[in-house]
């Protein structure tokens, strides 16, 4: 009985610790320029179930990797932020809490936000 019982928790760990494949990754060229961060490079946008993923690649390494979530947005260097927390700190905290979510997951080939006040330019064309 242990022995199966075992075998399952052995198999339950395996398949839910494996690493998720996206629904679908796109390449592109991301432009990020606000007063905290600048980021212009190749990178990907990949859409997870719970999640869509951004990634930045300067010369071959991983500059920027920003998970976003419906609740929260979290990048490799620092703990996970509330949108509203992401927008006060790195854009400006008069944008809607879901805004930067909403950017990203446009099914557009081209997106282009400009905030010339708060000098913030995002842009990104996909592949």
């Amino acid at each position: 009985m242990f022995k199966y019982l075992r075998l399952i928790l052995v198999l339950f760990l395996f398949i839910a610790c494996a690493s998720k494949t996206p629904q679908l990754s796109k390449s592109a060229t991301i432009l990020i320029k606000t007063p905290k961060m600048k980021f212009y490079d190749k990178g990907f946008i990949s859409f997870f179930p719970f999640y869509t993923q951004v990634q930045i690649f300067s010369a071959g390494s991983l500059v920027l990797d920003l998970k976003v979530y419906e609740d929260r947005i979290c990048k490799s260097t620092f703990k996970c932020l509330s949108p509203k927390a992401f927008n006060e700190e790195f854009l400006h905290s008069s944008y809607k809490k879901d805004f930067f979510k909403k950017l990203i997951e446009q099914k557009e080939k081209k997106i282009v936000f400009r905030d010339k006040k708060n000098h913030i330019l995002i842009k990104i064309l996909k592949d």
